[in-house]
């Protein structure tokens, strides 16, 4: 028998991850026998993180567990049971009922939903066109994570998506991980970038997330939702000190006088009685900052609060007074757009062909879906929302509604899935030619095409060119090829490559130096940070932020975090059963002064509840939260569950102060004793 002949071939994975890391396929004789971490990759360095190289080794190489032909319904909707159909059927009866609708005047009444399934620049963006084109009505996608925190951005420095580039943190003193866990939700970040900083690491968050365990030099473990408030003490202790950058602010800064009275007020044992630390703790980790060069990573969780847009303007209050941008070592970053690398997103999304187009809140999604008059046809791609999406119970009972004609775009059968009446099979990230600009590192990368898909599978783009044509639409963008594309994206960046030269490389620095951040200056009216923002003021919001600090949690009952888990990337490995052996059961972490408190120990199973439902969990008595407040990882998906729930069946879809978002980590509920573990 002949030796096969094996190829390795680079691409990247197009997870809603920092890392972005080069993957390395390897082939034999054209069948994928193993994913691996691309050794050149300067992120990966040949090894991929624990969940990635579970499911890429297993379910996403499973033609078994995959949508592989076009799907109609035959029972009841949930039953999850179809017949399998043509796909000339599938676009047909799509298009007939999209026009029958936008016949009728109720094109507002199409409502997509999607995210960040993939992160691939076509893949991920493509759909927008066609829904855009016709009129539907989008569910914001960010309003289920990361909304308030770019609105905040975009008020105080015009653009939520412009951070410090990472290359500059050999440049820095201190670095602040604020709100982000990279132990689970950037692993190589985490192991290598963090590790290897000669930065003073000073993680602020709730809970001891690995990074504070392992690598941070110091952990200010505040109170969920007073982040604000340390914001403004820290900017006291950097006043008293003499080491605000009064020259930055004078020349950049505008509105900074505003705030200042509150700053003086925010001495360092009035912020130490709001944020549960220590005096010593704010006056430390304020000098140190003010010092610099100082750099924040400002992480995604910790705007989902109920004020979580006014603590991330209080952050860049901090930056702004202390001069801490714009300067190698220095500077903050939530996301680094594709816009950093030259990439217009609204030409690739070709915005410009929109008719009319509305969103909505996903915090208002079960209302809208409930609502006939609102909603008469439901389209969802990318993401899984009865796993992700607020008020749960709720919004399983919309999804049951006949008359709302449901399409579902899926690599895999969704707890969503069982709810449609076409379900139209997807391409996985293996299976065509993307390009991924990483949200961290100012690089580029090419997601290649190592396999042909299962079936009748097609990448989402391919799927609505066909819906495009089935519906009889000429707008020549709707039709645009992928080589046009690949083409069109790269032509914008500094890369002067074409695709067959970013495939063999993998990933490419555009950048010959570290890039500064805001190089070309504010794009806010004033041209300046505003800390006082008059369009804040003219959408109804404050002025400038304030010192403001969530009350601690009602006697008795728990204030949930939902953080990442390290085994799952949102919700998108939940259905491999490598990783459903390392998730195990549903937990909630509660400390030993709570678990003393109620009699529990770990094992213990109990339930926990509100006005909106109920979930049952077995108890894990940890130090890593704090009295007061318990933790549930998030990314369940519901149907795998023995009470067919997980942790979004607790929230209310309450939103926060900016952006109708998630303030999912604001949620408290009751603890309630089911049965002592034996």
């Amino acid at each position: 028998m002949s030796k096969p002949t094996r190829k390795m071939i680079k691409t990247t994975c197009p997870r809603d991850c920092y890392d972005a890391c080069g993957i390395v396929a390897a082939v034999d004789d054209g069948h994928v026998r193993k994913i691996l971490g691309d050794p050149d990759h300067h992120i990966a360095k040949g090894v991929l993180c624990g969940k990635c190289a579970i499911a890429y080794n297993g379910v996403w190489r499973q033609p078994n567990n995959r949508l592989t032909r076009p799907l109609k319904r035959t029972g009841k909707k949930g039953e999850g049971a179809f017949e399998p159909i043509s796909w000339d059927k599938a676009l047909g009866t799509i298009a007939s009922r999209l026009k029958e609708i936008i016949d009728g005047g109720r094109h507002d009444t199409i409502v997509h939903a999607h995210y960040t399934g993939t992160v691939g620049l076509i893949a991920g963006w493509y759909p927008l066109r066609f829904f855009s084109h016709i009129g539907a009505t989008e569910v914001d996608p960010d309003t289920v994570c990361n909304k308030a925190g770019h609105l905040a951005l975009d008020y105080t420095v015009g653009d939520s998506l412009d951070g410090f580039d990472p290359e500059t943190l050999k440049d820095a003193a201190t670095i602040l991980v604020w709100g982000a866990n990279p132990s689970h939700s950037a692993p190589h970040m985490h192991k290598a970038w963090l590790r290897d900083a000669t930065a003073k690491v000073i993680v602020i968050d709730p809970i001891v997330t690995g990074t504070a365990q392992d690598i941070a030099e110091t952990h200010l473990q505040l109170r969920p939702g007073t982040d604000a408030a340390l914001a403004f003490g820290l900017l006291h202790v950097a006043k008293t000190h003499q080491l605000l950058d009064r020259e930055f602010i004078e020349n950049t800064v505008k509105g900074f006088e505003e705030i200042e009275a509150d700053v003086d007020a925010a001495d360092p044992e009035t912020t130490a009685g709001k944020t549960g630390l220590t005096p010593e703790q704010v006056i430390e980790t304020g000098i140190a900052f003010a010092k610099g060069p100082s750099m924040i990573w400002l992480g995604q969780g910790m705007q989902r609060t109920a004020r979580g847009g006014n603590a991330f303007r209080s952050i860049l209050a901090l930056v702004a007074g202390t001069g801490q941008i714009g300067k190698p070592g220095t500077g903050y970053c939530y996301m680094n757009g594709p816009g950093t690398r030259g990439i217009d997103m609204d030409s690739a999304t070709a915005a410009h062909v929109a008719q009319g187009t509305s969103s909505v809140s996903h915090m208002d999604l079960a209302a809208t879906l409930e609502d006939g008059d609102r909603s008469a046809a439901l389209f969802t791609w990318n993401c899984n929302p009865l796993a992700s999406s607020p008020d749960q119970g709720r919004l399983r009972k919309t999804l049951e509604r006949e008359d709302l004609f449901t399409v579902t775009c899926d690599v895999f059968p969704t707890d969503t899935v069982a709810y449609a009446d076409i379900v139209l099979p997807a391409a996985n990230f293996l299976e065509f030619d993307d390009i991924v600009a990483p949200y961290f590192h100012h690089t580029l990368s090419a997601q290649v095409k190592i396999q042909d898909p299962p079936g009748d599978a097609l990448p989402n783009q391919e799927i609505f060119r066909r819906l495009a044509s089935k519906m009889g639409l000429e707008e020549p963008l709707l039709h645009e090829s992928d080589d046009e594309l690949l083409s069109r994206i790269l032509a914008m960046t500094p890369y002067r490559g074409g695709f067959a030269e970013l495939a063999k490389a993998g990933t490419v620095q555009v950048f010959d130096k570290p890039r500064m951040q805001f190089p070309d200056g504010f794009p806010t009216p004033s041209g300046k940070i505003e800390i006082a923002s008059e369009t804040a003021e003219a959408d109804g919001l404050p002025r400038v932020p304030e010192p403001h600090a969530d009350e601690q949690t009602a006697p008795g009952r728990l204030r949930i975090l939902s953080p990442a888990s390290k085994w799952q990337m949102n919700s998108s490995y939940a259905n491999d059963r490598g990783v459903q052996r390392q998730i195990g059961k549903i937990l909630v972490l509660v400390h030993p002064h709570d678990a003393t408190a109620r009699g529990l120990k770990t094992g213990d199973k109990v339930t926990l509840a509100n006005d909106v439902g109920s979930l049952p969990v077995t108890v894990d008595v940890s130090e890593l939260t704090q009295p007061g407040m318990g933790v549930v990882y998030k990314g369940r998906w519901p149907n795998a569950e023995p009470s067919a729930s997980n942790i979004n069946v607790l929230h209310k879809g309450e939103k926060s102060d900016i952006g109708e978002a998630t303030c999912v980590h604001s949620m408290e509920v009751d603890l309630v004793v089911q049965e002592a573990a034996e």
